[in-house]
C-alpha cells in the first residue's frame, strides 16, 4: 500500500495541510478492512446520492454509515492503541507532541522539492 501522505512514526495518524487525522487500527485483518473501506466507500457515495436528490433523510442515514464504518476501521469513536495517549485526530500537528516530527517532515518535503 502507498502512503500519499506523512505519517508519524507511531503510525497512528496521517498528516494532511498540518492536520493530524487517525489511521485505522492497524490490528484489523486484511480482510476485515477491506470489508469496512467498501461500506464506508459505499456510504460516502450515498451521501453524495443523497446531497444531489436533496434528501435529506436519506442523507442523514448515510451520514450515519460514513460514521459507523470509521468507527468500525478504528478512525473515530474509541482509540485502538492501548498506551491510554490521548486522541489528538483533527489537530493541528505543531501543537501537540508531534509538533518536531511535523517539522522534520516539512523540512523533508521541503528540501526534496
Amino acid at each position: 500500500m502507498s502512503v500519499k501522505h506523512p505519517v508519524t512514526p507511531d503510525g497512528r495518524y496521517f498528516v494532511v495541510r498540518g492536520r493530524l487525522w487517525r489511521m485505522a487500527n492497524p490490528h484489523l485483518s486484511e480482510r476485515d478492512k477491506s470489508e469496512l473501506v467498501k461500506r464506508l466507500m459505499t456510504a460516502r457515495r450515498a451521501v453524495r446520492d443523497a446531497k444531489a436528490a436533496d434528501d435529506a433523510e436519506a442523507e442523514a442515514a448515510a451520514h450515519r454509515a460514513v460514521d459507523d464504518a470509521k468507527r468500525a476501521l478504528g478512525e473515530r469513536g474509541p482509540v485502538w492503541w492501548p498506551d491510554g495517549a490521548p486522541d489528538l485526530n483533527r489537530h493541528m500537528a505543531k501543537n501537540t507532541p508531534y509538533a518536531a516530527c511535523y517539522a522534520e517532515m516539512r523540512r523533508r518535503r521541503d528540501a526534496e522539492g
